[in-house]
């Protein structure tokens, strides 16, 4: 085993997805190793595509229901579909990814005496009847609903994860992962910061369920990397779980019309009643990661929006994002949507196949679906 304050041989399951790939991208940047695991189910080789030239960075094709056998010090397991569009495609497959494929991974971290961090998530408290949700609090899940698949799995790999910390003194790490957004997202994800940007880029109307009163707290990628990490080097003794996210509260409304300011178009809000089983709040409470890791978001709402913009405004412009999108972070380049009588901008020939009114990912088309 190599020193944990050396270079590391590091594992990241899920690294072809977004926030995968940006994990990817910080390690290397500090001098590690990286082997990046995919299935590509929702992963893109796009979002590794700019590490393949680097000499510490490999590239593997798998999927975590089945076992892996390599030599790594450290594991982030973050595979598992985690949009609604997504893991409710294959509800079945979504919950072997989570179930099977923590056993894979930990009895992998089980032998090599690695140290290994699950990519929880805040779905775990379900609609929560606490506010803003602590570690403390064990949910509100109903386990039979359409989005049980990705709730019950993401509690039951928790579930084996620390008891194999228990009876097998696995080294774990347990984070709940809060809404995340940023470059790379997928266009068609149903998530609502995407789904949001991209109507508005387009002039579309913007899709709202229920009255847009529900909350969420957005947490920009890089943040959401740099609290992994911390999580993951902390001294032993700290299994978690814990609350990695932004404890800044937007209503889904507010959200919206920050979106249409920011791309300064000219999108309408319509409104659609809420999808089953969706919480009314979501915040974290962070006091245990800023206490423990020294940890804390610094990506403002609209610096952060202000990015994903951009790189989704390179998408639909049909250009070539780099790694963290355009240069030119600021926002978008030109005015969008329908001005002065005009109609919206068609999509453009070059533009990424994700922008089509179905999400193809892994040669499975996926019907479109806004979820916060």
């Amino acid at each position: 085993m190599r020193d944990y304050n050396t270079q590391k041989r590091v594992l990241v399951t899920g690294g072809a997805g977004f926030v995968g790939s940006h994990l990817c991208d910080r390690l290397l940047a500090q001098g590690h190793e990286v082997l990046c695991v995919d299935n590509f189910f929702t992963g893109a080789r796009r979002n590794v595509e700019h590490l393949l030239d680097e000499p510490r960075f490999e590239l593997l094709r798998h999927d975590v229901t089945f076992p892996l056998y390599v030599e790594v010090d450290q594991v982030y397991n973050l595979a598992c579909p985690a949009s609604p569009v997504h893991y409710q495609h294959d509800p079945v497959q979504t919950t072997k990814t989570s179930v099977n494929g923590a056993i894979n991974m930990l009895g992998l971290a089980k032998r090599l005496r690695a140290r290994i961090l699950q990519a929880s998530t805040s779905e775990v408290y379900g609609d929560p009847a606490v506010h803003p949700q602590a570690e403390a609090y064990w949910g509100h899940v109903n386990p039979v609903g359409v989005r049980s698949c990705y709730d019950e799995g993401k509690r039951c790999a928790e579930t084996l994860f620390f008891d194999y910390h228990r009876q097998h003194r696995v080294d774990i790490r347990v984070a709940r992962i809060f809404n995340t957004y940023g470059p790379r997202m997928h266009p068609k994800d149903g998530r609502v910061v995407s789904n949001f940007i991209v109507q508005a880029l387009r002039g579309d109307p913007i899709t709202v369920y229920g009255e847009g009163l529900q909350t969420r707290s957005f947490c920009f990628v890089d943040d959401l990397v740099e609290g992994l990490q911390r999580f993951m080097d902390a001294e032993p003794g700290l299994p978690g779980p814990v609350n990695i996210g932004n404890p800044m509260e937007f209503t889904v409304r507010e959200l919206a019309t920050t979106v249409i300011r920011l791309t300064g178009s000219s999108s309408r809000l319509c409104f659609a009643p809420l999808p089953s089983d969706d919480p009314m709040q979501r915040k974290p409470d962070i006091s245990l990661a800023n206490r423990v890791l020294g940890w804390q978001p610094r990506v403002q709402l609209e610096e952060g929006l202000r990015r994903t913009i951009a790189y989704f405004d390179a998408l639909l412009s049909g250009e070539q994002a780099g790694p963290q999108g355009p240069r030119d972070a600021r926002g978008p380049r030109t005015s969008r949507g329908p001005r002065n009588g005009q109609s919206p901008r068609p999509q453009t020939a070059g533009a990424s196949p994700g922008l089509s009114e179905a999400v193809s990912t892994g040669g499975i088309v996926l019907p479109s679906r806004l979820d916060a």
